[in-house]
């Protein structure tokens, strides 16, 4: 039960990362047994709201009160000493040591000086608090990342965390870890903790905050209850406007006798691609439908070269791939826009010039010298089409939002004139806005008569936006559907018939979707 005084308020509190105002005299109260939702489009504010929050940003201007009392300095530690911790989106783990050790690292228990070795105790007891049934001597690199976000919530809960930011906690859960994380959501207020829910999935925001508040450009539009929002309503409040369409217009289906620009045959992998045959014309949409663990990605990284290809034979544009690696596959035009910006994707430090530049250097060079003109005038056409926000190609790709950075990765991939482009979840972790302009960009694309093939969990884009489909299962592509005459429910069934019918040794393997 929400309490009358806010256990953590932020008034008029003002950020800027030098000539960007990412939060502009924005107030949040958030009271004890409550689950309080922020909301918007990347680069709205939310998340530097909630890292102020837990002291990992220093406000340029405005007041931080806990229980009512103002706090002086504010930062990390002062912020956990207080009870108010962040669960970011990229996990903060140690993925060698073990699940333990993760949870009481820094806070460790000695005697004289020599680290104790009770945390089995203590450890159990927290664990049957939170009733994950967690293994704690489990190396925490093996767990899912379902699993590795409960480690988290422990370690939030070992230090008597009162508020715990969560910053998109469910951009990489199935629909079922999602069910187990909002009942874990409900718990911990159960037991008078509030939560703080930053996430663009808005579907679960009603679905379990109390409050929500919507931020656009650095502001706080409205705070509402909950009770009281649809997603319409917060949509129309995130982007100022109503959302009318959802997807673009198409170009047309190019003809089925036209020649294939992609044609794979039976390809199988080291990595359990077992049996890929479909094909992708110029201009065309074509997208893999699955449930998680399927293989999808796997189908993708065989095609470009990064996992071992054992068997079947690839055709880009008349000429036989061959045995390929990413590099040979991106001369020949065909790219991958990885999954994983952050990890496969970008370097963060760097700015956003050089990471769209990053693997097409040669490109721009003669003699080993860059021409940097070339290359400013190619970023900025790629960043006026993508509509980066803010429009300053030379800041570090870390100080943008989970969308633009999105975007750049997407032209990072782009400024080669590639024949065919595989996306693989291009909008994970993006919000509705930045989703629109990505799905602006597929459909340019194939205008262009550039092939897309089109992967992700969300089966509302496939269909919204391919030509045709292909559903996926075990490592096999399997039928061929029309995404203009299959509704979701559909895909979902007709996935599952396909999971259901595995031999016994993949009978375990996700049959839950993602969200």
């Amino acid at each position: 039960m929400a309490t009358a005084q806010p256990v953590i308020e932020l008034t008029g509190i003002t950020k800027r990362f030098g000539g960007t105002v990412a939060l502009d005299d924005v107030h949040l109260a958030v009271h004890a047994g409550s689950v309080h939702a922020l909301v918007g489009e990347n680069g709205a504010g939310k998340s530097t709201l909630g890292k102020i929050a837990s002291g990992i940003y220093t406000p340029d201007t405005g007041r931080i009160a806990v229980d009512g009392q103002p706090v002086g300095r504010w930062d990390t530690v002062r912020a956990q000493r207080r009870g108010i911790v962040m669960i970011a989106q990229e996990l903060s783990l140690v993925p060698d040591l073990t699940v333990a050790q993760n949870v009481f690292l820094g806070i460790e228990q000695s005697t004289f000086g020599l680290l104790r070795r009770d945390h089995g105790r203590r450890f159990a007891a927290l664990d049957e608090m939170a009733g994950f049934g967690l293994d704690p001597e489990a190396r925490v690199g093996d767990l899912r990342i379902a699993d590795q976000q409960k480690v988290e919530i422990l370690r939030a809960l070992a230090r008597e965390a009162k508020v715990i930011v969560m910053d998109e906690p469910t951009s990489s859960l199935t629909a079922h870890e999602t069910r187990r994380l909002h009942e874990v959501i409900r718990l911990l207020t159960t037991q008078g903790r509030a939560v703080v829910y930053v996430s663009h999935f808005l579907d679960s925001v009603l679905e379990v905050s109390d409050t929500v508040t919507v931020m656009r450009d650095g502001r706080r539009i409205r705070t509402a209850p909950a009770a009281d929002q649809t997603k319409s309503s917060l949509v129309e409040a995130m982007l100022g406007r109503e959302l009318a369409v959802s997807f673009p217009a198409l170009p047309p289906a190019p003809h089925p006798g036209t020649e294939p620009l992609l044609k794979v045959e039976a390809l199988a992998s080291d990595r359990g691609v077992k049996r890929a045959s479909f094909e992708v014309r110029p201009g065309e949409i074509v997208g893999l439908l699955g449930l998680v663990g399927s293989g999808r990605t796997e189908i993708a990284r065989a095609l470009i070269g990064a996992d071992r290809v054992t068997a079947g034979r690839v055709t880009l544009a008349g000429r036989a791939l061959g045995r390929t690696t990413p590099r040979h596959s991106r001369d020949a035009g065909l790219v991958l826009v990885p999954e994983d910006r952050h990890g496969q994707g970008l370097v963060l430090q760097r700015s956003v010039t050089e990471n769209m530049t990053l693997a097409s250097l040669g490109r721009f060079s003669r003699l080993g010298v860059i021409d940097r003109r070339a290359v400013s005038r190619q970023v900025d056409e790629l960043v006026r089409r993508l509509e980066l926000r803010p429009a300053r190609p030379e800041l570090p790709v870390q100080s943008f939002s989970g969308g633009n950075q999105q975007k750049a990765l997407i032209a990072k991939w782009l400024v080669g004139d590639p024949k065919l482009v595989i996306l693989d979840e291009p909008t994970r972790g993006v919000d509705v806005g930045a989703k629109l302009a990505i799905y602006e960009l597929i459909a340019d694309l194939a205008a262009r008569g550039i092939g897309v093939l089109l992967i992700s969990s969300e089966h509302e884009e496939v269909l919204g936006l391919a030509h045709r489909a292909h559903l996926v299962s075990r490592g096999e592509v399997l039928d061929e559907v029309d995404p203009r005459h299959l509704a979701v429910e559909d895909v979902l069934r007709r996935l599952f018939d396909v999971a259901d019918t595995a031999p016994a040794g993949d009978a375990g393997k996700a049959k839950e979707p993602s969200p």
